[in-house]
């Protein structure tokens, strides 16, 4: 079994040859016995796990699938104990979700074995409730598709920074002068929005949509399906939900009929909607609330992202799509809920309305820490800040 995973691993390892790495790899901190990386599919989980062992001698690192026909219907302890015996010191093990228990063998892994494990798997894994208590061993890191800044990275061969949030809200005059002086924002910002999130654009642009469509279905069809049980007859009407979801802005979405069109309850619908915010393909807004659960109505509801609107989308509302590139670019560390003035309420402090070049201040202009996020503007002024400049927050 060892002999078959290592010349599957010895080819794999050879096919990832990307030597640009994630902003995530950054944030991980390696001293850790075990560590989870976790997201939506094809924001580049498996070649991070290659990039990282790579670093070590081949002989001490193994990697697999865990849907691998190879690894199935073998317990993944034993396999862990068989890399163990024969030197191996570090184990990636990818799609995790799909070995029924992993959190009870991981437990053993941790706690019997001298190895240091690294596992990739869908954004809607939990172990806070797990079978095991496997919350106190492992470090969780969840992670999104790629920022404005690194799509530009990639384009341009170039390196950027990022920038916290109130380096932006402070200084994006001198943040957006700096960094026109290397590119064109508008040259490359329209590119992004429809095409630019998942990092296999760059390996086939021309089927790039095809692949997004297949990775949803996969979610739909195997991720949310296992992990959360959800009844296979079912699985027709998530589809049904992001098609409908296409043609109502975010805000004016009656979720009572849409219950109705798709044919299940309101309980079971608002379910699904938290299954699929979980695994990346819907992104909830929800009001400041204290009492929050995730199983009622959301004030807003958007796909994920706007390459996913774009992908399903006939007809893409320039409005839904600003929205859902802030609220994606800004998300990664901070609090977003609907505000009733403006649009969004970040870390329950700041007020974001969002628009045109021609938005104006009228409905935001008596609030403190309120600010334009504006598109069609390279350099912004006072609080009227450029909206692609939020795509430098990671």
């Amino acid at each position: 079994m060892l002999d078959e995973l290592r010349i599957k691993y010895d080819k794999i390892s050879k096919l990832i040859t990307s030597t640009y790495k994630r902003y995530f790899y950054e944030k991980i901190d390696f001293d850790n016995r075990l560590i989870g990386v976790l997201g939506a599919r094809g924001i580049g989980k498996t070649t991070f796990l290659i990039q990282y062992l790579k670093e070590f001698d081949f002989d001490k690192t193994l990697y697999f699938s865990a849907d691998s026909i190879m690894a199935s219907g073998v317990k993944l302890y034993d396999i862990a104990e068989e890399f163990s015996r024969y030197g191996g010191e570090i184990l990636a093990i990818d799609e995790i979700h799909k070995i029924k228990n992993f959190e009870i063998e991981l437990k053993e892994i941790y706690d019997f074995l001298d190895l240091k494990v690294l596992f990739s798997g869908s954004s809607a894994i939990s172990l806070e409730h797990s079978k095991a208590d496997l919350s106190r061993r492992a470090v969780l890191y969840r992670f999104k598709g790629l920022s404005f800044r690194e799509f530009l990275e990639l384009k341009l061969g170039k390196s950027f920074q990022s920038f916290t949030l109130d380096e932006i809200l402070e200084n994006h005059t001198n943040i957006a002068n700096s960094l026109t002086k290397e590119f064109k924002p508008f040259v490359y910002f329209k590119e992004y929005l429809e095409f630019g999130y998942y990092p296999y654009y760059f390996e086939a642009p021309k089927s790039y949509k095809l692949k997004v469509e297949e990775s949803i279905n996969t979610v739909i069809e195997n991720d949310l399906l296992y992990i959360f049980h959800i009844d296979i007859a079912n699985i027709d009407k998530l589809k049904q939900l992001i098609k409908l979801l296409c043609l109502s802005k975010p805000y004016e979405l009656n979720l009572t009929n849409l219950a109705k069109d798709i044919g299940i309850g309101r309980e079971t619908l608002y379910r699904y909607i938290h299954y699929l915010t979980l695994g990346n393909v819907l992104c909830r807004v929800d009001m400041l609330n204290k009492k929050q659960s995730h199983f009622k109505k959301p004030a807003k509801l958007y796909l994920d992202n706007p390459n996913l609107t774009y992908t399903f989308c006939k007809n893409s509302e320039i409005g839904t799509v600003r929205e859902q590139f802030f609220i994606n670019s800004i998300s990664i560390n901070h609090k977003v809920n609907y505000s009733k003035i403006g649009d969004f309420l970040i870390d329950e402090k700041y007020i974001v309305e969002i628009g045109g070049k021609n938005k104006s201040f009228d409905q935001i202009k008596d609030l403190p820490n309120s600010f334009l996020a504006v598109d069609d503007i390279e350099i912004g002024y006072k609080t009227k800040i450029p909206l692609w400049l939020f795509g430098f927050l990671y």
